[in-house]
């Protein structure tokens, strides 16, 4: 009698999670849609107000309108280009800058709230 060995463990696919994506899990909707409004915003002027041939057109368009689609699409550090547009606005806001003395350095007695140090010898 054969007794035949059965295996219940089943390897997950990497896109088990990308249900919320487009393309197969290629492309996120929120950086898609983003990358389609920045698309329009910046293609409809240089489609209809230019006054070029088309074949100009097509090239500046490819060289300004391109890298801004794919760096949209990509997005930057796991964000959407808004998210991060936003994350540096706030940072600007909130930073600190810390003040420190230096060692060593003379500063003039009458702005230093410490009194003059005696001289040894």
């Amino acid at each position: 009698m054969d007794e035949k060995e059965y295996n219940n463990i089943y390897a997950i696919p990497p896109n088990y999670t990308d249900s919320g994506k487009l393309l197969g899990g290629m492309l996120e909707t929120r950086n898609t849609i983003e990358t389609c409004v920045l698309l329009l915003l910046f293609g409809y002027p240089e489609l209809m107000w230019m006054n070029m041939p088309a074949a100009v057109k097509v090239v500046v368009m490819i060289v300004t309108l391109l890298p801004v689609g794919i760096i949209g699409l990509m997005g930057i550090g796991g964000d959407s280009l808004f998210q991060f547009v936003y994350h540096m606005i706030v940072f600007f806001m909130r930073r600190r800058k810390l003040h420190f003395k230096r060692i060593g350095v003379r500063y003039d007695q009458a702005k230093s709230k410490m009194p003059p140090r005696r001289r040894r010898r």
